[in-house]
């Protein structure tokens, strides 16, 4: 079968990822703080639990497999190492937009992925820009019935679309069409960005119509703009790209602000690397983490070198909770004030 545009750029995109610099300038903000350490912790270490509960479904580890690739031969291999891990762990699992698959009528490159994670929490993708570009909810059903999701992403990468070559750029009036959807489909109906964050008012307003969980995907990892600088011939785009280098708002800004005052559920993902960041993202007010480029070396390497650096973040969490005496999740995500802001 001939490889269509999406494909070949989603390609593209596994590609770069893994060997161009396409780092934020920015942090993703978790630098800034320091959990105060618990000199006599008062429990067992061996005691401690990671398991927790995500849109009513149980976790053995408060982690998420980020949407990297989707729907293409390339990523197929990717995504089944990355399900054989969610099964594994127990971890949630995302898998990258889903569009190349709809259009290419195909599931071959995901119906594996059930088969290989029966358990675990899976989570469909798409682009909301699609609405405006001849997607609608029978798609949005496909997505969903190819991978038996659990749940429905639809992630907003308006920057990376002006910057992509022949880029979906008409975002107007989203917000009914994803009202539209939560009310129209049988799973959770969840929003993400992809690595430059969602801010405090577009969150209110997701939530208003009925979205049921935030990915906030805030800067301080891949920068979505830089990946397309190495696709463009375009020389204004290329050019442009250096003036966005620190554009963004940094994850554990995304996690505070939005906590303030809304209670729904939220993964913290944008520039996770280690288990200490995990534990600062649920102290701050995050549910899950979400882990995306970090995870993607490995898993391109072998399914051992992706298992022990997942058994790695567990254990980076675990001890960091032993660190400040907290013997579960509930009491990480109650820990806020033995997080302090440096000066």
């Amino acid at each position: 079968m001939m490889t269509s545009e999406t494909e070949k750029r989603k390609d593209e995109h596994i590609d770069i990822c893994l060997h161009k610099e396409v780092t934020s300038h920015i942090t993703n903000g978790f630098d800034q703080y320091q959990f105060v350490h618990h000199a006599m912790p008062e429990i067992d270490f061996h005691d401690i639990q990671l398991h927790t509960s995500f849109l009513g479904k149980t976790l053995k580890a408060p982690f998420l497999i980020s949407s990297m690739t989707g729907g293409t031969t390339k990523g197929s291999h990717i995504n089944e190492i990355l399900a054989a891990c969610a099964q594994h762990f127990g971890w949630a699992m995302g898998i990258g937009s889903m569009r190349t698959l709809i259009e290419n009528k195909t599931t071959s490159t995901v119906q594996h992925i059930r088969k290989v994670a029966p358990d675990a929490f899976l989570i469909a993708n798409l682009g909301a820009v699609q609405f405006n570009y001849g997607f609608g909810i029978e798609e949005c059903k496909q997505a969903i019935d190819m991978i038996e999701a659990d749940a429905l992403v639809f992630h907003f990468n308006s920057l990376q679309e002006v910057f992509q070559p022949a880029g979906n750029t008409n975002f107007k009036n989203l917000l009914h069409h994803i009202e539209h959807a939560v009310k129209s489909l049988p799973v959770p109906i969840g929003i993400k960005e992809v690595g430059f964050g969602i801010d405090q008012h577009s969150a209110q307003q997701f939530a208003a119509v009925g979205v049921s969980f935030i990915d906030v995907a805030g800067a301080g990892g891949t920068s979505w703009i830089q990946v397309e600088k190495y696709r463009t011939d375009d020389p204004i785009r290329k050019q442009a790209t250096s003036a966005f280098h620190n554009w963004g708002i940094p994850t554990a800004t995304c996690i505070k602000e939005i906590r303030k005052t809304l209670p729904i559920p939220l993964i913290a993902s944008g520039g996770m690397s280690s288990g200490v960041e995990a534990a600062k993202a649920i102290a701050l007010g995050s549910n899950v983490v979400g882990l995306g480029r970090t995870l993607l070396p490995n898993a391109v390497q072998s399914e051992e070198a992706c298992f022990q650096q997942c058994e790695t973040l567990q254990f980076e969490l675990q001890a960091a909770m032993f660190g400040i005496g907290c013997s579960n999740i509930k009491e990480l995500a109650d820990a806020h004030q033995r997080l302090k802001k440096q000066n």
